[in-house]
């Protein structure tokens, strides 16, 4: 993977809202829906910008309810704003 390659694949923002706590019975995160695995393979530097868009939808498609609609909430956040919804909050709390 050339350095070009390297840099489009650090621009998908990690899944991660920093909850990052797992179930004990799927393995999954309660916040990002991955598995240790699978956040592994996000941080390697040669796992392609293809794999991390297709992983996007595949952890949705494990969530429902308020689990999807806070992960897309706070994910969203992250995108536009560099911070998870839980993060912020946890920084504000911390300021006090």
């Amino acid at each position: 993977m050339n350095k070009f390659a390297k840099l489009e694949a650090m621009e998908i923002i990690s899944p991660c809202i920093s909850v990052c706590v797992s179930d004990p019975v799927s393995g999954y995160c309660y916040g990002c829906a991955r598995s240790d695995e699978e956040k592994q393979l996000w941080k390697d530097p040669n796992t392609s910008v293809a794999w991390k868009e297709e992983q996007i939808s595949v952890l949705k498609a494990r969530m429902s309810g308020f689990q999807l609609e806070a992960f897309t909430a706070s994910y969203n956040h992250k995108i536009n704003s560099g911070t998870s919804l839980i993060k912020e909050a946890k920084l504000m709390s911390e300021r006090k």
